[in-house]
């Protein structure tokens, strides 16, 4: 059975994607983090995003540190394209994986909605927190050997 909740876009529409976020980015996008979430508190405390960003980013702000980290996502990081199964009528999610030497891997869920020409660009940080299972190389599509 196929799972139809997800699926891998091709790697310039990820190219796309990421361009869009950049734009949104730097055009002042608000960026929502959602720094407290209920499934945390199922979750071990060094897999939640209030653990994870304040061990990664111990002096910033955390969505001005998120900005910033956001902008340096690339294809070779993507995993997957996911439905919002909560919220049917928004756009999908992306799901990046990055590495952080020394610190370990972050999970990483965003949605962008650019909804204006004249800006009211919207960031949504669903998830940014370390990997409760190690990455593999076969959960990334695009990442070069």
């Amino acid at each position: 059975m196929t799972d139809t909740r997800t699926r891998i876009e091709t790697e310039l529409e990820v190219e796309s994607y990421l361009q869009k976020l950049r734009y949104a980015l730097k055009h002042n996008a608000k960026v929502i983090f959602q720094i407290e979430r209920q499934v945390d508190q199922k979750r071990a405390q060094q897999f939640t995003n209030h653990f994870t960003v304040a061990d990664l980013f111990p002096d910033e702000d955390p969505v001005t540190a998120l900005k910033r980290e956001l902008q340096t996502l690339t294809v070779e990081e993507y995993m997957q394209t996911v439905k919002d199964l909560r919220f049917p009528n928004r756009s999908e999610m992306r799901e990046f994986g990055k590495v952080y030497d020394g610190r370990g891997d972050v999970y990483i869920k965003i949605r962008v909605e650019l909804l204006s020409a004249y800006g009211d660009h919207t960031t949504f940080v669903m998830s940014f927190h370390y990997a409760e299972i190690p990455f593999a190389p076969d959960m990334f599509p695009y990442r070069k050997q």
